[in-house]
């Protein structure tokens, strides 16, 4: 029997081919994920607390020191409040409308950013609905993301 040329290199390779079969076999599967939810540390859901107050003003976008995204700036109980709403919090359908003078119950979570502090708000009470901003992991949420939200509670009849 005669062999061919190519022998050497399809028996290298079918044993190279193997050990990494068996690299992959023997290595730990521990990198699956864990089942407890771990909070993230931008945003830490069991530290939300609710500030009840009257919009000031309505900021768009960002002023000069003000972190990116829209702002809510409240007159509270307790002094004056930069809420940020994100970059999506006055956008899309089903967005926040909010006018000076009104009256709101924003939930979310105080944080320092750039040596000053700003309430990241996750979700707005205001008129009798309810406008989720953020989710409880803090990100922002989409205008696709909340039409989304308002069709699944839509049909269950649920609030945020």
């Amino acid at each position: 029997m005669r062999r061919s040329r190519f022998t050497k290199p399809i028996r290298m390779i079918a044993g190279l081919l193997t050990g990494l079969l068996f690299a992959i076999l023997a290595s730990p599967l521990s990198a699956q994920p864990k089942a407890v939810h771990e909070s993230h540390p931008y945003y830490d859901v069991t530290k939300e607390v609710t500030l009840n107050g009257t919009v000031s003003s309505v900021v768009s976008g960002p002023s000069k020191g003000m972190i990116v995204g829209s702002h809510l700036l409240l007159q509270t109980a307790s002094g004056n409040v930069d809420a940020s709403l994100g970059k999506w919090g006055l956008a899309g359908k089903g967005a926040l409308s909010v006018a000076s003078g009104q009256r709101v119950d924003v939930t979310g979570v105080m944080k320092t950013v750039r040596n000053k502090e700003v309430f990241m708000v996750r979700v707005v009470k205001t008129n009798g609905k309810i406008y989720a901003i953020r989710n409880a992991h803090g990100v922002p949420v989409s205008p696709q993301g909340r039409e989304h939200a308002s069709q699944k509670i839509a049909q269950k009849g649920e609030s945020l």
